[in-house]
């Protein structure tokens, strides 16, 4: 009779070990099919540029396909839940960015909890956020701005793309950093916004490099700077604000998260891939054209830099009391 107890209790304990024993083995021939990437936003912006040029890279190193799925809605909240609820095997990679971490503090009622809900994977780049006027402001620094805002308290109208926006909360920031005044003025997506602060509706915002940038080039708008800690390796010539503004820092940011729970083997298999391609000439100039710079390092790294900017833009979106729509 003991002996049958002894085999019972053998058969059990192998029973419970099974399934960490094959997730393992899944682990270790990761990935066998088609792994899904699910972005927040439509094509064509930074974020579905940056993860195509990601999967085509992954694609290339593991000999799977890394398929691009875009699922917009909700300030990226839509594309976050179906992947914190996707099961936890690596074949479902959500492209993270800082609207992520904004909306972790913006909404109080969401259906996950972000830094809990997502294990992090790997930090792709990061990229500023150009400080652009209309040129019919008399000011061409910071300085200047900050001056004329001074003694036009009200009347200075910022542009973004939408309450809770990266480049809403900016503007916030900068107003608390520099006590000045500004009228904001949210937007249903970028083109509109930039087509009224070159038509001069409005007097400045804060928005990253790409499809922007031409527009100082041709002379429509004039950069001040640049919102990122030290200077664009792409715009060198333009200034930081933390150059006037001592401890300014705003930047948009981009990785890779998996759902909790994801067997740490696959993550750290991705993120060296990830980091390999972030080292590679052709996509390091490809970031460089896009205005950004590589955010090489470790799964815990990218999982710090989550939950330093939560605190950050918590903060900021309590201090002025931001709403979303």
């Amino acid at each position: 009779m003991a002996l049958a107890r002894r085999r019972l209790l053998r058969l059990a304990l192998g029973a419970a070990a099974f399934p960490t024993l094959s997730r393992f083995a899944s682990a270790q021939s990761y990935p066998t099919r088609p792994v899904r990437m699910v972005v927040g936003f439509a094509a064509g912006g930074a974020s579905d540029i940056l993860a195509r040029l990601l999967g085509q890279w992954l694609s290339k190193r593991f000999g799977q396909q890394f398929v691009i799925e875009n699922r917009p809605g909700a300030g990226t909240n839509i594309a976050t839940e179906a992947v914190v609820r996707s099961p936890p095997d690596g074949y479902t990679l959500l492209f993270v960015s800082v609207s992520n971490v904004i909306n972790a503090a913006l909404y109080d009622r969401l259906t996950f909890n972000f830094i809990r809900d997502l294990a992090p994977v790997a930090g792709i780049a990061r990229q500023p956020a150009l400080m652009m006027v209309n040129p019919s402001v008399p000011a061409k620094t910071v300085p200047e701005f900050i001056s004329y805002a001074k003694a036009n308290p009200g009347r200075v109208n910022y542009a973004s793309i939408g309450i809770g926006s990266s480049n809403h909360v900016t503007g916030e920031l900068f107003k608390m950093m520099t006590g000045i005044e500004m009228v904001h003025v949210p937007y249903r997506g970028g083109a509109p916004a930039l087509t009224d602060l070159i038509a001069g509706q409005v007097q400045v915002m804060f928005i990253g490099p790409v499809g922007s940038i031409q527009y100082v080039r041709d002379g429509k708008l004039r950069a001040l700077a640049v919102t990122t800690t030290k200077r664009a390796e792409a715009l060198p010539e333009i200034p930081t604000v933390g150059e006037f503004v001592s401890g300014f820092e705003a930047s948009s940011w981009f990785g890779i998260g998996a759902p909790r729970n994801t067997p740490p083997e696959i993550a750290t298999g991705l993120n060296e891939e990830v980091n390999a391609g972030l080292a590679d000439p052709n996509i390091k100039s490809r970031l460089a054209e896009l205005g950004g710079t590589a955010l090489a390092g470790s799964p815990a790294d990218f999982g710090q830099l989550i939950v330093d900017e939560t605190e950050k833009w918590r903060k900021v979106i309590r201090a002025v009391n931001v709403r979303p729509e």
